[in-house]
């Protein structure tokens, strides 16, 4: 019988080529690097799967569906370095993204209104049709990814991750104040 928990049955449904970075983890490795692997494991497995299924369907990367997701998100526009600081990519990634997006038609630069050394960039409607027609399949693939995984299942992950996010962010604005450098600085 194989073993369950909560009314999960653990099935070895991955062998050694489709573990991915789950496979360093060792028995003996502290609960936090195994967290840590499984955690990255599943992130990968679905970011792989999204990639491949907008490169068949749509042509375009995650990278462009995420940048053109931002702008969605903001139909006044953003400025560059807004956009690159969402993004968390360097600024010569977003303008190479803006070249490729202005070329197409999806994007336009314009001139910000508060700050004439500022460009804003914004979707055009051009943009926009094609970017909304991407994200309803986009999220059409998430659920069916997640179909058939147990509703309180995932409202309990969703939670603990969300609680993880605090955690984390209080471990590193913790980690900046000028008490905790000071102290790294005189090997306290």
């Amino acid at each position: 019988m194989m073993p369950t928990s909560r009314g999960f049955k653990l099935v070895r449904l991955l062998d050694d080529e489709t573990i991915g970075q789950e496979a360093r983890a060792q028995n003996s490795d502290h609960s936090a690097v195994k967290l840590w692997l499984r955690l990255l494991s599943c992130s990968t497995q679905i970011e792989q799967e999204i990639r491949s299924r907008l490169r068949q369907r749509f042509g375009t990367t995650l990278p462009r569906f995420d940048y053109l997701a931002q702008l969605e998100r903001h139909p006044e526009g953003l400025r560059m370095n807004a956009l690159s600081r969402y993004l968390m990519v360097s600024g010569g990634n977003v303008t190479g993204l803006t070249d490729q997006l202005t070329a197409e038609g999806w994007v336009e630069r314009i001139a910000d209104p508060t700050d004439r050394r500022s460009l804003i960039v914004r979707l055009t409607d051009a943009g926009r049709a094609e970017f909304l027609r991407m994200a309803a399949e986009h999220e059409a693939w998430l659920v069916a990814l997640f179909e058939g995984f147990d509703l309180e299942d995932k409202r309990v992950l969703y939670d603990m991750l969300g609680r993880l996010r605090v955690h984390l962010a209080g471990k590193t604005a913790a980690a900046a104040t000028p008490v905790n450098r000071a102290a790294a600085k005189d090997g306290r």
